[in-house]
C-alpha cells in the first residue's frame, strides 16, 4: 500500500528529505555550518511589523544567537516603529525596506520571519526560498490548499529550513500533554475536539477611501487580484474577507486543530464537514463568526473544531483548547503551557501550571520565553540539522485541516478526502475553484 512518505517521495522531485516524521535536514551538520556558522550569530529579517511581526522582532532581538538587521513592511509608521523597537534593545537600527522583492535581494540576512496577512504567506515564503532564505512563517502556512503544495516542494527544491508559528509544538508542558495522550495515561483515545471562543465587535460598512500616505496599497496587496481601498480592511479586519483573509478557523484554529491532530497521532481526514454562518451582525464581514467542523479519520478516529467569534462563553471552562478523551479519562490543554488529567468519572487527578515565572530584570517576559523554545528549535535546524517541531510539511497538514472545513462551509457539501495525498476526491465545481486562487498578474507564485 502506498504510503503518504512515499507518496511525498514520488510526488516532490528530490523530496527524500522529508517524511512523516519531521524533515531530516537535506544538508550534513558541516554544510549548515557553512551557511550560517556553528558559533556565529543568525542574521534574521522581519517581513510584516504591524502587530505579531513586531512581537516577534521585539523577541529576536533580546535573543544573543541572533542578529535582526532587516525590516519590511508597507506601511511606513509599522516599519519605523519596528526599527526603533530593536534599536531600544540592541543600540543597532535595521535597514528598512517596504518592497519584499528588494529586500530579499540583500545578502545581510540569511533567514526570514514571516508575519504578513495570509495572502502573502505562502508568496513570500516561496520567494525568500528562492532567495536563499530559511524562513520562519506564521501560521497559517498559506491562503488556500494549492499552496501548501508549492511551500512543500519550494522547501525541497531550494533545501531551505522552514519553521511554521504553531508554538505550542515547543512548549514544555504541551509536549508533556501530548506524550501523556501517547503514552496511554487517558487510555486509547478516539476522539478529541478544539475550540475557540471570542467576543468581536462588528467591522461595520466599509466605504472607499483614500489610501493613507503611509500605506502601500498595491504592495500590500501583492499576490491578490486588485481591489480598490475601503477604510475598514486595514490593519486587522483584512481577517474576514476571503479575499484577503481565512476567517476564525486559520485565524485561531489552526493552532488548536495542530495540536489535536498530534494528539490522536492522524495527518489527512477521510471525510470533513462543516456548518455555521455569519449570524451576529450585518457587516461586511464575510466569514462565519459561528463554525463547527467534523473530521472522520478512517477508522481511526474523529474529531471537532469549534469556532465562536461573537459568544465568549468557554468550553469544560476553558475559553480556547483541545480535549483529548480516552476510555480511561480525558485530558484538556488551555491556550497556554498548562493541562488537566480527568479521569472517567470527571474527577481531576493532575494539574501541570506552567513553571515559567516572570523574573524581575528579565528582559523576556513569559509569552517571549515560551515563543523563544520554537525560535531555538529553528536555529538549531538551521545549524546542526535538528528536527524541526513543526515543519512545513506537518504544518501544511494542519493548515490544511481547517481549509477543508472553509471548503466544505462555502461549498455546502462533505468533503470526501484521498487520505494519502490529501486531496479532495468529491472536487467539481466549487469545492474545486476553493482549492487555489487566482493572482495578480506578474504575481504568481512560481517554483
Amino acid at each position: 500500500m502506498l504510503t503518504r512518505k512515499d507518496f511525498l517521495k514520488h510526488a516532490f522531485a528530490g523530496a527524500t528529505a522529508i517524511s512523516v516524521g519531521g524533515v531530516t535536514s537535506v544538508f550534513s551538520a558541516n554544510s549548515y555550518n557553512n551557511i550560517v556558522g556553528a558559533n556565529e550569530k543568525i542574521r534574521i529579517g522581519i517581513i510584516g511589523v504591524n502587530s505579531r511581526g513586531r512581537a516577534i522582532a521585539q523577541c529576536l532581538a533580546k535573543l544573543p544567537e541572533c542578529e535582526v538587521t532587516y525590516i519590511c513592511d508597507v506601511d511606513s509608521k509599522a516599519l519605523a516603529k519596528c526599527q526603533v523597537t530593536v534599536k531600544q534593545i540592541t543600540g543597532k537600527t535595521p535597514k528598512g525596506e517596504k518592497d519584499i522583492r528588494k529586500m530579499l535581494e540583500s545578502d545581510e540576512f540569511e533567514a526570514v520571519c514571516i508575519a504578513t496577512p495570509d495572502h502573502w504567506h505562502a508568496p513570500a515564503a516561496i520567494m525568500a526560498m528562492q532567495a536563499g532564505k530559511h524562513v520562519y512563517l506564521e501560521k497559517p502556512t498559506s491562503h488556500n490548499p494549492a499552496e501548501n503544495e508549492m511551500l512543500i516542494r519550494a522547501a525541497s527544491k531550494y533545501n531551505r529550513v522552514v519553521q511554521v508559528g504553531n508554538q505550542r509544538r515547543s512548549w514544555p508542558n504541551v509536549k508533556a500533554a501530548i506524550e501523556e495522550v501517547h503514552s496511554g495515561t487517558i487510555g486509547k483515545v478516539q476522539y478529541a475536539k478544539s475550540w475557540y471562543t471570542n467576543n468581536r465587535a462588528s467591522i461595520g460598512v466599509g466605504k472607499p477611501a483614500p489610501v493613507p500616505e503611509w500605506l502601500d496599497w498595491d504592495l500590500w496587496q501583492g499576490p491578490a487580484p486588485r481591489r480598490e481601498f475601503r477604510d475598514n480592511i486595514v490593519h486587522y479586519n483584512w481577517h474576514w474577507f476571503w479575499h484577503w483573509g481565512t476567517g476564525e478557523a486559520l485565524n485561531n484554529g489552526t493552532h488548536f486543530v495542530d495540536l489535536m491532530r498530534w494528539g490522536l497521532d492522524v495527518e489527512y481526514p477521510t471525510k470533513v464537514s462543516s456548518v455555521g454562518g455569519r449570524y451576529r451582525y450585518e457587516d461586511d464581514w464575510e466569514c462565519p463568526d459561528s463554525q463547527l467542523i467534523t473530521y472522520q479519520f478512517g477508522e481511526k478516529a474523529s474529531g471537532s473544531w469549534e469556532g465562536r467569534s461573537c459568544n465568549l462563553q468557554p468550553v469544560d471552562n476553558i475559553g480556547c483548547g483541545v480535549a483529548f478523551y480516552g476510555e480511561n479519562g480525558t485530558l484538556l490543554l488551555g491556550s497556554g503551557n498548562g493541562y488537566w488529567v480527568h479521569d472517567i468519572r470527571g474527577k481531576l487527578v493532575k494539574e501541570v501550571k506552567s513553571n515559567l515565572k516572570f523574573e524581575e530584570g528579565n528582559l523576556l517576559n513569559p509569552s517571549e520565553a515560551l515563543d523563544v523554545f520554537h525560535f531555538r528549535n529553528w536555529f538549531a535546524g538551521m545549524k546542526k540539522g535538528e528536527k524541526l517541531n513543526s515543519n512545513i510539511v506537518d504544518a501544511c497538514i494542519s493548515t490544511q485541516l481547517v481549509q477543508y472545513g472553509n471548503i466544505a462551509l462555502r461549498s455546502g457539501k462533505q468533503l470526501e478526502i484521498d487520505p494519502v495525498t490529501g486531496r479532495i476526491l468529491n472536487a467539481d465545481g466549487k469545492i474545486g475553484k476553493l482549492w487555489g486562487r487566482k493572482y495578480e498578474k506578474g504575481w504568481e507564485p512560481k517554483i
